[in-house]
C-alpha cells in the first residue's frame, strides 16, 4: 500500500486529531508518532533515518496509508518524491501557541521518563539534534525552527500537491481537497495538552 496523504507539519499542530480524521474518510491506518511506541523495529528505523541511513519505505509504512506528525514530517520531501500520487498537507496552527503546546507535552523532559530507550534515543537524534540543534526551549529559536520549516514546505510542494491546514477548519476543505465525500459527525478532536499529559502519567504507572 503507497502513502496517498503524507503530513508535513510538525507536532502539536493538531495531528493526532488530523490522523484521526483520515482514517474516517477510509484512507487506511495513518502512521502517528504514537505508532512507534507499538511497532518494535521503528525506533531503530527512524534513528537510522535521522542518521542519514538508507530507508525502505515502503517498509517502514507496511499497511498504512498514510502519514502526519512526526517522525515522517522531518522527511515529507523525500516521502513525496517516493510517492509521488500522494497529496501533502501542511497543518499549521499559531506559532506562539505551538512554542506552548510543545513546552507542555513533547518537549517537556520529564514525559519521556517512562519511554523506552530507544524511543529517547531516536527523539534524541532525530527533533533534539537534527531539527532544533539542540535546544528544545528557547522561544525564539523554536518559533524560528518551526517557521522555517512551514516555508520550506510550502516552496517545496507544488501548490495543487499541497492543502494547509488549520486546526478547526473542519471536514469541508480537507474533503475538498482529497476529493472524497464529507462523512457524518464532527471532526475528530483529540490530543489536547491535558489529555496528553494523562497518557504520559498512565503509561508512567503501567
Amino acid at each position: 500500500m503507497a502513502l496517498s496523504v503524507i503530513g508535513a507539519g510538525l507536532g502539536r499542530t493538531g495531528t493526532l486529531s488530523l490522523k484521526f480524521a483520515l482514517e474516517q474518510l477510509g484512507l487506511g491506518r495513518c502512521y502517528h508518532m504514537m505508532e512507534v511506541f507499538g511497532i518494535p523495529a521503528a525506533p531503530r528505523q527512524w534513528a537510522d533515518a535521522a542518521d542519514g541511513k538508507p530507508v525502505d519505505w515502503d517498509a517502514v509504512f507496511e499497511g498504512f496509508g498514510a502519514t502526519v506528525d512526526w517522525p515522517a514530517c522531518d522527511f515529507y520531501g523525500e516521502l513525496a518524491d517516493k510517492y509521488p500520487q500522494a497529496r501533502v498537507i501542511l497543518s499549521v496552527r499559531d506559532a506562539n501557541d505551538w512554542f506552548e503546546s510543545t513546552q507542555a507535552t513533547i518537549f517537556r523532559e520529564t514525559n519521556h521518563a517512562s519511554a523506552p530507550p530507544e524511543w529517547v534515543e531516536m527523539f534524541k537524534k532525530l527533533i533534539v539534534r537534527n531539527k532544533f540543534a539542540g535546544d528544545l526551549h528557547d522561544r525564539d529559536h523554536c518559533i524560528g525552527v518551526y517557521e522555517r520549516h512551514n516555508d520550506e514546505v510550502r516552496r517545496t510542494i507544488a501548490p495543487e500537491r499541497l492543502l494547509e491546514y488549520r486546526p478547526g477548519d473542519g471536514w469541508e476543505p480537507l474533503c475538498t481537497f482529497l476529493d472524497v465525500p464529507l462523512p457524518e459527525g464532527p471532526y475528530p478532536k483529540t490530543n489536547s495538552t491535558e489529555e496528553f499529559q494523562a497518557r504520559v502519567a498512565a503509561r508512567a504507572r503501567s
